[in-house]
C-alpha cells in the first residue's frame, strides 16, 4: 500500500450569532393585505357572481297562485321557508307588486323560488299541495350553526389557497435570501457568519500547529491590524488581499480565524458558492452587503472561503451561470478597489486551484501577497498530534513523534480524525487510555476502510498471502525501496491485503532510481503469483493502474526517457488537488506512439527484474507467506525476523552501478 494525500474539510465552526438589529418584512401590511383579499373574494361571490340557480323570493299569495296553475313541480320545507322549482319559468315582477317595485327591478323569468308562510297557520296547505301533484320534501329546524358552516365552507377553500401561496412564497424568500428571516428583501443581504473574539470561541496560533512558515506570513497581518498608526505613521498601508493557497484540510481557514482571534476583531467568513444564486444580481448585492459591513466594523477581516468558485478567469466559460458569476467577480474587484489604507479591513481568501483564478484578481492592489500552507512535515505532524490530543489520555507507548513517522502525507484535519478515531477504537475495546496500536489500526481504517468478516477458501488466502509478500519482499531487496512496516492479508474495504510501506523521511524530490524502486515493488505481487503459480489474477488492477501513471509521468513531465528527453509532453496535474490526468498536450502521433512505447519499456524492465529478484529471493518468499497464514499480519520486526533479510539499502549507500 503506497501513501496517499488523505484529505478532508478544514476545521470550522458552525457558531452564527444572531442579527438583532436585522430589518423585518412589516407584519402590519402583510395581514392587511391578507384581509382586503379575503374582503374582495366576498363582495365579488356575493355581489357581482349570483348563482344562475338562486332561488328568487315570491310573494307567498303567488306561490298558492301557481300551485292552483298546476305550475309548481316541487317544493322543501324548512321551518316557515318553502324553496321549489315552478314547471315553466315565471316572469317577475308581477302584476300585483308595486308600482316602485316594478319600476326597480327589471323584467325576468324565474324558474327556482322562496317564499315565507306567513305566522298565522295554513292548515289545509298539505292536502292542497298534495291535490295539485306537487312532490313535497322537508329538513328540520337546525340551531344557529348552519350560519357559521356555510362560512367556512365560503372561506374556507380561499384560506387554504392563500396560506398555501404565503408558505411557498417564505420558503422560496429563505431559500434565495434568507438572511432576513425568509424576507423576499434580504436576497441581496449578505449570509456571512460573523465570528466575534468577545463572543464566540476565540481562536488564535496557539490552536495553529505545524504550518509555522505560513503562521509567520501573517504575524505582520496582525501587528497592522493592532497597531495600525505604528504603520500609516510611515505611509505604510496593509495589504489589501491576502490569498492562503493549499490542499484541501491544511488549515487555511482555521489559520484565517486564528489571525481575527489573535488580532482580536471581527471576522466574516462566507464560502464563494453562498454568492451566487439563481437570480442574476443577487451575488453582486451580497458583495456589496458583506463589505459593507466590514466597513462598518473596522478594523476586521473578510475571509471568502473556495473563492475558485467565482474567482475564475473570465471569457472562457460558455454555460449560462457564466454572467452571474462575472458581475459577482467584478464586483469583488470594484470593492477591493475602493479600499483605503485607513479602513483597516482585510480581505482573506483560499484556494485550491490557484492557477483558474483570473489575472485582475491577482494583481498587485488586490490578492497581491499569496500565502502557501503546505501539507506538515513530521515535525509539524507531531505538533498537531498534540493539539488534537491535549484533552486524551494517552497510555505510555503512545509515542506521537512515531505515529507522526507513520502518517506521511496527512494534513491537518486527516491528523484530527486520525485522533479521534483513536478515541473511538481505545473506547471500543474497553481501554482507558490510547496506545500507539489504536493510532496504527485507525490509520488503516482511515487509509484502506475497516477491516471485512469475509470467508476465503484457503487456496484465495495462499494467492493473497503470495501477492502481498512479493511487495514486501521486493520493499526489502531493491535499493532505495520505502522501508516495509506492515503486512497484513486480513480484508479492508475493497483490498484483500495490504503492504503499507512508509518512507524514513519527508520527501519533496524523486531521483529517477527511487521511482523506478517504486514500480518495481508495485509490480511484485504480480511476479509473484507468476512466478508460484505460473497464472494471472484481477487481484493486481491497482497495482498496475499506479504503475502506469508513475511511468506516464516520467516519461511526460520529468523528462525520464532517454528518445523524448526534457520535453514537457503533459499537462501539469494540480499539486493542492493530486489531480490524476494522463492526457497529452497537442503532439504528433508519432510522438504519441513513441510516449507509449517509453512507457512500456519501463513497465516490461520493471516487471521483469522483480521476478529475477523473487526468483533470488524464494526461500524468504515462502518463508514470509508461512508466518501470514498462521499470524495474519506481520509488523516491521516480525518481517525481518522471519526473513532474515536487513532493510533496503539507500541509494546514497550504493555505487553508481549498483542503481538502478
Amino acid at each position: 500500500m503506497k501513501n496517499g494525500n488523505n484529505s478532508s474539510s478544514g476545521n470550522s465552526f458552525n457558531n452564527t450569532p444572531g442579527r438583532p438589529g436585522a430589518p423585518r418584512l412589516p407584519q402590519r401590511n402583510f395581514w392587511l393585505i391578507i384581509l382586503l383579499i379575503l374582503v374582495g373574494n366576498y363582495l365579488v361571490t356575493q355581489w357581482f357572481l349570483p348563482d344562475a340557480n338562486q332561488a328568487v323570493p315570491v310573494p307567498y299569495t303567488t306561490f298558492k297562485e301557481q300551485v292552483a296553475n298546476g305550475n309548481v313541480l316541487s317544493i322543501h320545507n324548512q321551518g316557515q321557508i318553502i324553496q321549489g322549482q315552478f314547471n315553466h319559468p315565471v316572469t317577475l315582477p308581477l302584476a300585483e307588486g308595486t308600482a316602485q317595485q316594478a319600476a326597480s327591478e327589471p323584467p325576468r323569468n324565474v324558474t327556482a323560488f322562496s317564499t315565507v308562510v306567513p305566522d298565522f297557520t295554513d292548515p289545509g296547505l298539505a292536502s292542497f299541495l298534495a291535490n295539485h301533484n306537487v312532490n313535497i320534501s322537508a329538513t328540520p329546524i337546525q340551531d344557529g350553526s348552519s350560519s357559521l358552516t356555510s362560512l367556512l365552507f365560503g372561506f374556507g377553500p380561499v384560506l387554504l389557497i392563500i396560506f398555501f401561496y404565503v408558505w411557498l412564497y417564505r420558503r422560496a424568500s429563505k431559500q434565495a435570501g434568507g438572511a432576513l428571516g425568509g424576507s423576499m428583501f434580504g436576497m441581496g443581504k449578505s449570509k456571512a457568519r460573523r465570528y466575534d473574539h468577545e463572543q464566540d470561541k476565540k481562536i488564535t496560533f496557539e490552536d495553529v500547529a505545524g504550518i509555522d512558515e505560513a503562521e509567520n506570513e501573517l504575524v505582520e497581518i496582525v501587528d497592522f491590524l493592532k497597531n495600525p498608526k505604528k504603520y500609516t505613521a510611515l505611509g505604510a498601508t496593509a495589504p489589501r488581499g491576502i490569498l492562503l493557497v493549499g490542499a484541501p484540510g491544511t488549515g487555511k481557514t482555521l489559520l484565517a480565524k486564528a489571525v481575527a482571534g489573535e488580532a482580536q476583531v471581527p471576522f466574516f467568513s462566507m464560502s464563494g458558492s453562498e454568492f451566487v444564486e439563481m437570480i442574476v444580481g443577487v451575488g453582486a448585492a451580497r458583495v456589496r452587503d458583506l463589505f459593507k459591513q466590514a466597513r462598518e466594523h473596522a478594523p476586521s477581516i473578510i475571509f471568502i472561503d473556495e473563492i475558485d468558485s467565482i474567482g475564475r478567469a473570465r471569457g472562457q466559460a460558455v454555460m449560462g451561470g457564466a454572467s452571474e458569476q462575472e458581475q459577482t467577480l467584478n464586483q469583488i474587484l470594484t470593492e477591493m478597489d475602493g479600499f483605503s489604507g485607513k479602513e483597516e479591513v482585510i480581505v482573506l481568501a483560499a484556494t485550491n486551484q490557484p492557477e483558474i483564478l483570473d489575472k485582475a484578481l491577482l494583481r498587485a492592489g488586490r490578492f497581491d501577497r499569496r500565502v502557501v500552507v503546505n501539507l506538515p512535515d513530521k515535525i509539524g505532524r507531531e505538533a498537531i498530534l498534540q493539539v488534537h490530543t491535549r484533552n486524551k489520555p494517552l497510555a505510555q507507548d503512545a509515542d506521537l513523534m512515531e505515529v507522526a513517522a507513520t502518517t506521511p502525507g496527512l494534513s491537518g484535519a486527516d491528523l484530527k480524525n486520525l485522533c479521534n478515531e483513536a478515541a473511538l477504537l481505545a473506547a471500543k475495546r474497553g481501554q482507558h487510555e490510547i496506545h500507539l496500536k489504536d493510532f496504527i489500526d485507525s490509520l488503516e481504517k482511515i487509509i484502506l476502510g475497516p477491516e471485512r468478516p469475509i470467508i476465503l477458501s484457503p487456496a484465495d488466502r495462499e494467492r493473497i498471502a503470495y501477492h502481498e509478500s512479493g511487495h514486501a519482499i521486493l520493499g526489502l531487496v531493491v535499493p532505495g525501496a520505502d522501508p516495509v512496516n506492515r503486512v497484513s492479508i486480513v480484508p479492508r474495504g475493497q483490498a484483500l491485503g495490504v503492504t503499507y510501506q512508509r518512507p524514513p523521511a519527508d520527501r519533496y524530490n524523486y531521483p529517477e532510481a527511487y521511482l523506478r524502486a517504486r514500480i518495481i515493488g508495485m509490480l511484485g505481487g504480480r511476479a509473484a503469483e507468476e512466478i508460484v503459480y505460473g497464472t494471472k489474477t484481477t487481484g493486481a488492477e491497482n497495482d498496475i493502474e499506479q504503475a502506469t501513471d508513475l511511468a506516464h509521468n516520467m516519461v511526460t513531465r520529468w523528462g525520464m526517457s532517454e528518445k523524448l528527453g526534457m520535453v514537457k509532453l503533459a499537462a501539469r496535474q494540480n499539486q493542492y488537488l493530486g489531480m490524476g490526468q494522463r492526457q497529452l498536450d497537442a503532439v504528433s502521433e508519432q510522438t504519441a506512439a513513441l510516449v507509449d512505447e517509453e512507457v512500456h519499456k519501463i513497465i516490461n524492465n520493471s516487471h521483469e527484474q522483480a521476478k529475477q529478484l523473487l526468483r533470488d529471493h524464494r526461500p524468504q518468499l515462502d518463508a514470509l507467506v508461512t508466518a501470514l497464514l498462521e499470524r495474519e499480519t506481520l509488523d516491521e520486526h516480525e518481517i525481518l525476523d522471519v526473513t532474515g533479510l536487513p532493510p533496503a539499502p539507500a541509494l546514497k549507500d550504493l555505487p553508481n552501478q549498483a542503481k538502478l
